[in-house]
């Protein structure tokens, strides 16, 4: 593989003065190899020398960004395209719409309902905790719409607490309930209970994981069970239903049918792209036991898909007739098929709309209402990252019709009415086009913003896209999309790559403020869709994890050099950007090639590989990344690992690290050791820099967070890649 260039240095800058981080950390023999950790000290954020050695990088971050002259001009685009606000497509239960919608100018999404013509706020995490520092994680209302499950939490934390609410009245009527993340909330018909997931307390974990206790210990998580949940008793008292006996690091979903007749239980080990599920008919009688019908609290469970290779999600109708599923079991770029209730082997699904060359199953709903001439089903696929929907003929899966789409964008959240019904809501964006919710209807085959929505916005001018192929190492065809002032590369420019390649999830397009104003003054901002997501299907994701990760970079590096070589992005003003998985990504590009790059920015990222495991949500990442407890799998994971691939003396460029103090999912520690390796690698040649963000976490912010971490992140890159914005947009 070609390299690019080195960098134009020019005069050689004074060397920046880094806070002492004294290499005191042991050096372990780890299957035979040795593995030196100078700041194991940096993992303990209660450790006055941490602390002290924070503050310090807290000062020295204020330094460096004091040397950026467009950060306020682009905070202040940022929260301009921010302040339009955004809303998600309802969840539709009889006449009464729920969706969470941002209000222009407000900080943070809130729940709210459209009825009778009319929307009201059903739930704003400002009226909660008006400092911000809470978000709404999750809602769920109840068949009949007359009760709502939330879960809030504070702090970035995600951990959070299950209320119920009366939707007349806003009222809490039941909870709180504490342990739960995310849960998914099953509802039994009448809303008198509902099944959900819940962490056991510190106290069960330390006895049954040999006392490692909630913190992890040695890579043990905290174990969780799936409970039936009666309104009005307290939680301590649930009814457990399932968990007992699993391994650690599973996790479950629940979902029943509308008439309450079917309840589904799937498990998983971490993100593994495997899933076991299980029914159970708790309207029949137990086949083994006539004489004791099923009951919510005794569910006579019976495998529905065990052991097979494949992920599956059923979608919940109520009987009769078969349950239907999306599922890569037999078909890695995804099938959908119908189950019979009674059986228990993949082998006796139906397909009804098979895997289709070229393609990725993401969603489907089941339009079968009286006004139509035959029940459909809406399908929606991507075409190398590019969203599709399609109509079919649900009893037996031939196409019978294409959606129009506004443009080659995304499409998510596909929900549909849980009673027999001829509309589909969902929301639509690409890149240059805020995410809009719509509205179809497949009796008129009319597609229109749905009225609960923001207005319509137009897409932004002066931002060209392109789809570009590149050819990697080994011949492997990868997709990028490239933004730019023309739709060409007619001449070199500052240009920002990022990309993901992790866990299957897939860089489709979607609006990207960040993006906007870099565009329009000029730059280039690509993002490649490398092996290990799933833009192509579950095969490009397992083309990239474990012993194959080596093909997420190889893509990467690939595609730098294609920006390069192709003339879009001007040698030595080529930055990288990446998030979490992809800062992983970023920071593996920085040490294989650290002259190709004149800037990299990693937020929240995974960086020390060989100790992943052993803190966040590391333990639930195994079957993506490996083991260090496997003596191969370590080999391949110390490969690789950024944090122990950092050289003394080499052409490091300026890197800023960004962190979030609340973050359960990724360790902080990561970005500390990796800050404190650069800085003694490069001995203050270029800056290296941690930015920590308190009281905010992996997830959800609020708006004027995310405005202000974008136009960090880009006046970095307009300061080290010679980008001067202009005063106004």
């Amino acid at each position: 593989m070609t390299q690019s260039p080195p960098r134009d240095a020019g005069p050689a800058p004074a060397p920046y003065t880094c806070p002492p981080a004294p290499r005191s950390g042991p050096a372990e023999i780890i299957h035979g190899q040795r593995v030196a950790d100078p700041y194991r000290w940096l993992e303990d954020p209660t450790d006055p020398a941490t602390a002290a050695w924070c503050a310090a990088q807290d000062l020295l971050y204020a330094e460096e960004e004091a040397r950026w002259p467009d950060r306020e001009a682009l905070f202040a685009r940022m929260t301009a395209l921010l302040a339009r606000g955004g809303v998600r497509p309802p969840v539709v239960r009889g006449a009464r719409e729920f969706h969470t919608r941002r209000e222009p100018g407000r900080e943070l999404a809130a729940l709210a309902v459209r009825e009778d013509g009319g929307t009201r706020t059903l739930l704003d995490p400002l009226d909660v905790d008006p400092s911000g520092r809470t978000v709404l994680d999750a809602w769920e209302p109840s068949w009949e719409g007359d009760l709502v499950a939330v879960q809030l939490s504070s702090g970035g934390t995600e951990h959070s607490e299950l209320r119920v609410l009366d939707v007349a009245t806003g009222e809490t009527v039941d909870g709180p309930i504490d342990r739960v993340r995310r849960s998914p909330v099953a509802w039994l018909p009448g809303g008198r209970a509902f099944y959900y997931v819940r962490r056991l307390p510190p106290g069960h974990v330390a006895r049954e994981a040999g006392g490692a206790g909630e913190a992890g210990g040695a890579g043990v998580g905290p174990r969780r069970r799936v409970y039936l949940h009666r309104l009005g008793t307290p939680a301590d008292e649930d009814a457990e239903m399932f968990g007992a006996g699993r391994p650690d690091t599973q996790y479950y979903t629940v979902a029943t049918t509308p008439d309450g007749g079917t309840l589904v239980i799937g498990a998983s080990e971490g993100t593994s792209p495997h899933t076991d599920l299980w029914t159970a008919d708790l309207t029949g009688t137990r086949r083994d036991r006539p004489d004791r019908p099923d009951r919510p609290d005794r569910p006579d469970l019976r495998r529905l898909q065990h052991a097979a290779d494949g992920h599956t999600v059923v979608r919940p109708r109520p009987n009769p007739g078969p349950l239907l599923l999306r599922t890569t079991v037999d078909a890695p770029r995804g099938r959908i098929a119908a189950a019979p209730r009674d059986v228990t082997e993949p082998s006796q699904w139906r397909t009804l709309v098979a895997e289709q060359p070229g393609t990725v199953l993401q969603d489907f709903a089941v339009l079968d209402g009286p006004a139509l001439d035959r029940p459909l089903l809406a399908v929606v696929r991507t075409r190398h990252a590019v969203g599709e929907l399609t109509l079919h003929d649900a009893r037996t899966g031939a196409p019978t019709g294409n959606v129009a789409l506004p443009g080659r964008g995304t499409i998510t959240s596909l929900t549909a009415r849980q009673e027999p019904g001829h509309e589909l809501w969902f929301a639509y964006t690409d890149h240059v086009t805020p995410t809009v919710v719509l509205h179809y209807d497949a009796v008129t085959g009319h597609l229109r913003p749905w009225p609960g929505g923001p207005s319509e916005a137009a897409p932004v001018e002066g931002v060209h896209v392109t789809q570009e192929v590149v050819r990697s190492g080994d011949g492997t065809e990868v997709r990028m999309f490239v933004m730019s002032p023309t739709g060409r590369p007619d001449r070199p420019r500052p240009a920002v790559l990022t990309g993901y390649g992790g866990f299957g999830a897939s860089m489709t397009p979607g609006f990207t403020p960040q993006a906007v104003p870099w565009v329009r003054a000029g730059g280039v901002y690509a993002v490649a869709c490398v092996r290990g997501g799933g833009e192509e299907g579950e095969e490009w994701h397992r083309a990239g994890r474990r012993e194959h990760k080596h093909n997420t970079f190889d893509d990467f590096d690939a595609a730098a050099d294609h920006l390069l070589h192709d003339g879009w992005a001007a040698p030595g003003r080529l930055g990288v950007l990446g998030s979490s998985n992809g800062g992983l990504l970023a920071a593996a590009a920085l040490t294989r090639r650290p002259e190709t790059y004149a800037a990299v920015v990693c937020a929240a990222p995974l960086l020390d590989m060989v100790r992943y495991e052993l803190s966040g949500m590391g333990a639930s990442w195994r079957d993506e990344y490996g083991s260090a407890a496997d003596p191969d799998q370590f080999a391949q994971l110390l490969s690789y690992s950024p944090y122990h691939q950092v050289r003394e003396g080499a052409p490091y460029p300026p890197v800023l690290l960004a962190v979030f103090d609340g973050d359960t999912r990724v360790d902080p520690a990561h970005a500390r050791k990796m800050c404190a390796a650069l800085q003694w690698a490069g001995k203050g040649h270029a800056p290296v820099v941690l930015r920590t963000e308190r009281d905010v976490g992996h997830g959800a912010r609020a708006s004027s967070r995310s405005a202000r971490l974008y136009a960090d992140v880009m006046a970095f890159f307009a300061h080290h890649l010679g980008l001067q914005l202009p005063g106004d947009d």
